[in-house]
Formats: C-alpha cells, sequence, structure tokens
C-alpha cells in the first residue's frame, strides 16, 4: 500500500550500483527502511530527499520486508547541520543511536517529534549537549533499560539525597547507597535534572543553563550507563569522543 510518511533520514546504503538502501524514522509508522531505486544516479529526483538527516515528505509502499520509495520531497535539508562538522557529529550520533533502539513500523509520535526537535537545536545553536542529553534519556526509555531517576531504585524512597548507581540503574537513597559503593553522589539539583531532563519534551524548554562541570557529570554518568546497558556499539560515538579530544 502506498502510504505518504514524514520523517527523518536516519542513514543510507549503496546498494548495487544505482539504488540506495534508506532508514527512515517517520511520524506515522516509525522506523521505515526502504529501497531508493536511482537514488545514486546525479540527476536523480530521489538524490537530494534519500541525504543522511533530511526532514522530509515519502511516498513509500510499506511492506513487511523491504519497502520501495516511490518519491519524496524535502521539507527541511538542515543545511546548518551539514556543513559544521561537529553539528554533524552530533546529528550523526542521534541517528545512529535512533536506528539502534527503536523497532521498524512502531509508530511513536512523542519520540519522533523530540528527534525533529533535537535536530532543529542542534542547527540553530552552539550549544547542543543538555538537548542531546534530554533524547538520550527518552531513547533509553524506549529501548526499555531507562533508569531509575524519581525514586531510589531499591526502596522506593523519595528522600534526597540521592546517588547515581550505575550498577543498579539509577537512584540511591543515603540509606540504600551502601548496596554501591561506587555510586556518584548528586546534590538535590543534580538528581531533580535527571528527572526534569527524562520527562520534559524539549519543546517545554526554553533556556538551558547547566554548568560545564554539571554537564560534565552528566554526560560521564550517562556514557558510562549506555556502555553497561545499552547493548550496541555506536560509531558515531567514538566519533564524538574523538573531537572532544582535540577541543
Amino acid at each position: 500500500m502506498l502510504e505518504k510518511l514524514q520523517g527523518v533520514v536516519l542513514k543510507t546504503q549503496d546498494y548495487g550500483e544505482t539504488h540506495k538502501i534508506v532508514t527512515i524514522f517517520t511520524k506515522q509508522a516509525g522506523k521505515v527502511t526502504a529501497i531508493a531505486r536511482g537514488a545514486k544516479k546525479p540527476k536523480s529526483r530521489m538524490a537530494a530527499v534519500t541525504q543522511p538527516f533530511i526532514y522530509g515528505d515519502f511516498f513509500v509502499y510499506l511492506k513487511s520486508g523491504l519497502s520501495t520509495i516511490q518519491q519524496g520531497d524535502v521539507i527541511d535539508s538542515f543545511r546548518n547541520i551539514r556543513e559544521d562538522i561537529i553539528k554533524t557529529a552530533f546529528a550523526s550520533y542521534i541517528a545512529e543511536l535512533t536506528d539502534k533502539l527503536t523497532d521498524a513500523y512502531l509508530a511513536d509520535y512523542y519520540l519522533f517529534e523530540q528527534l525533529y526537535r533535537t535536530m532543529n537545536w542542534i542547527a540553530d545553536n552552539t550549544d547542543a549537549d543538555i538537548p542531546i542529553i534530554m533524547y538520550e534519556l527518552k531513547l533509553f526509555k524506549k529501548g526499555g533499560f531507562a533508569p531509575a531517576v524519581d525514586r531510589c531504585v531499591n526502596c522506593g524512597s523519595r528522600e534526597t539525597p540521592f546517588a547515581f548507581s550505575i550498577a543498579e540503574g539509577g537512584l540511591l537513597c543515603v540509606n540504600c547507597r551502601q548496596i554501591d559503593s561506587g555510586s556518584i553522589g548528586l546534590s538535590d539539583k543534580m538528581a531533580r535534572l535527571f528527572y526534569v531532563f527524562s520527562e520534559i519534551g524539549l519543546e517545554r524548554v526554553g533556556t538551558i543553563s547547566v554548568k560545564e562541570e554539571n554537564k560534565k557529570l552528566l554526560r560521564d554518568i550517562i556514557d558510562a550507563y549506555y556502555d553497561r546497558y545499552g547493548g550496541y556499539y555506536l560509531k558515531s560515538k567514538r566519533f564524538l569522543k574523538q573531537l572532544d579530544k582535540l577541543k
């Protein structure tokens, strides 16, 4: 059946001499993988709309296996991302993570909106660290391994102060912290940020002001958490770490 889908291109792969396999995260049908015939030809109408990060309308013959893109129109090319290596690295990371942690043909309108808003933030701002963390936490929930950030993961207490335990999978209260000697102490504000970033959509955020040392702590905890529970190696993550070393 031919369907009109609106989505963001997560990745492309060459197929034969002239075709591409394109993975799109769509609003209406979730993640869709489809062949775009002739998309590698320079004069093809499909060439522009089948580039990574393109946000567009796609007319797709949906099948249980490999679908087929009949035609497409670019809504937003995210040019600012394409022209900046740092922005490209950020966008590549969230696109790869989305591809790894979402299932085919399972629509999730909220997650789609968060992806699109995060892409826009990356395109329009120099600092995208916090929006990316917010999106990561929502993807962890989608993947079924989100940390417990609203109460103690062991006893359920909501009393502060909290520590974050990678091993236990979330917050530990002061009475349960001895369970994990390697847990990381958090200020009340930092514990609150974990909850807010996990639950609040980017559309509800105006300006984001987090101290650099706190951003680094958030980043270190989330990286360690994903390394333990994520289950997928991410090439884009390795590239981001290399860029950090060059700063």
